[in-house]
């Protein structure tokens, strides 16, 4: 039978500084995470979600309902190119396209085209710019539609939005828009009645 030697008391040391060194390691890489997340700003976001520039995207669509037991799914693309036209396009269950361009909205379905001025449909404009603004990294127009705060950091960011206007709030309660870096992932919509939705932008490779 062979028998193991106890550890020196040199070896012993030997061990605890290199256990004291690989903590000291990892304490100063979490803190060095934790500080650049708390100087990173919606500024900073908003700084880098404008300098993307033209993006376009596959999407899903998810909408859960009260009344309905499984969602209801749609798919299309989403097209965004500066200063501020952005395309929606729906080619799953039924093909439709929604153009915003300037203050302009353009609703194609069912070969019928009915254009809309967002001024005169303050909802719509608000929800709008939800989106548009934030792909644009206009943080003025965000703010003037939301109270918005930033969670995160550049890895992994999500810009939590409450409409400021009254009319806007007894449609929709909240809606919460996330992102890696200077790109959009997930837009999600709480409906003040309970309804929701959930928009994927799947990353091409």
């Amino acid at each position: 039978m062979d028998y193991q030697s106890a550890p020196t008391n040199h070896e012993s040391r030997i061990t605890r500084h290199g256990f004291l060194w690989a903590g000291l390691l990892l304490c100063m890489t979490l803190i060095h995470d934790a500080a650049a997340a708390d100087i990173w700003s919606i500024e900073d976001l908003m700084a880098e979600l404008a300098q993307v520039g033209h993006a376009q995207a596959p999407f899903v669509e998810q909408k859960y309902m009260k009344v309905l037991k499984t969602p209801l799914e749609s798919s299309g693309t989403l097209t965004f190119d500066p200063p501020d036209r952005m395309v929606k396009r729906t080619l799953k269950p039924k093909p439709e396209t929604m153009t915003v361009e300037a203050d302009r909205l353009i609703l194609e379905r069912q070969g019928r085209t009915r254009t809309m001025r967002l001024q005169d449909y303050p909802v719509l404009w608000a929800f709008v710019e939800s989106i548009r603004a934030t792909l644009k990294g206009d943080l003025t127009t965000l703010k003037r539609f939301y109270d918005v705060e930033l969670d995160g950091g550049p890895q992994r960011w999500s810009l939590a939005m409450k409409p400021k206007d009254a009319k806007m709030s007894r449609v929709i309660s909240s809606i919460e828009i996330a992102g890696v870096q200077g790109k959009v992932r997930t837009v999600k919509v709480q409906e003040a009645q309970g309804d929701r939705s959930v928009m994927t932008v799947i990353e091409e490779n």
